[in-house]
């Protein structure tokens, strides 16, 4: 026998009116408008036709004007004249290196170390072409023979010697040129022979010469200590002969 459940009556609220129901609905739908600057806060207000107008017919500001005058790239110096690179004394410096007999001692008396480190560069990419990795190796030896060269001048002309640790870098390192010379042709000669031997021979007088020129002519007191000097210079360039040889 079924059994019969008693379910209490569900109160529904009474529904709206539809047409007073729709303002409200489309009331609530309203989009907020978004965020004005020029309403509330004065200080953010920004026209921007305003400011391209402002910026269009203002002067636009270009830096700094020397002299009162706008700047003018055209009359500052060359790069290479900032950096303290000038060809044209290299150009002279090299020169007066290839002629070991009559060494021009007065271009040299403006040191630099622009031209050695184009000697040191030449040298090192010839050894390379040779097969021979020895960047490290000749850039110690230039900087050993160049203290080397100043201890043994100043000690042999004492108080009277002038020569500055520069100076000596810069003539150790111009008259490296024949030892570069001699890199480049042995390129093309024999590795073994008396051909060899006798082109290294040639060029290591040639440096030498032209080193002790120049330091006997660059500094006071050194004419009288020509023969030690210039056995000091003989060592030097003996070393970097080596290099090329074996």
């Amino acid at each position: 026998m079924a059994k019969e459940f008693k379910v209490p009556p569900v109160a529904f609220p009474n529904a709206p009116n539809p047409a007073a129901a729709a303002p409200n609905l489309q009331q609530r739908r309203m989009p907020t408008p978004p965020f004005q600057p020029n309403s509330g806060i004065p200080f953010m207000s920004f026209d921007i036709g305003s400011a391209a107008a402002s910026t269009s017919s203002g002067p636009i500001y270009t830096g700094p004007s020397l002299g009162g005058g706008s700047a003018n790239f055209e009359d500052e110096e060359p790069l290479l004249d900032e950096l303290g690179i000038h060809p044209d004394q290299i150009w002279s410096k090299i020169r007066s290196v290839l002629n070991p007999f009559r060494v021009n001692h007065t271009v040299h008396k403006d040191s630099d170390l622009s031209g050695p480190i184009l000697l040191y560069m030449s040298f090192c990419l010839f050894q390379l072409l040779a097969g021979k990795i020895q960047f490290g190796v000749i850039l110690g030896w230039i900087v050993v023979s160049s203290i080397f060269l100043y201890v043994v001048f100043n000690m042999l002309a004492g108080r009277a010697g002038n020569l500055d640790l520069h100076t000596c870098t810069s003539v150790v390192g111009y008259c490296m040129l024949p030892v570069v010379i001699f890199s480049a042709l042995s390129l093309f000669l024999p590795v073994e022979g008396v051909i060899r031997l006798s082109a290294a021979a040639i060029f290591v007088l040639w440096a030498t010469r032209a080193s002790t020129g120049l330091v006997v002519l660059l500094a006071d007191g050194g004419d009288e200590h020509r023969g030690l000097i210039a056995y000091a210079c003989f060592l030097i360039y003996t070393l970097f002969s080596l290099l090329v040889v074996f």
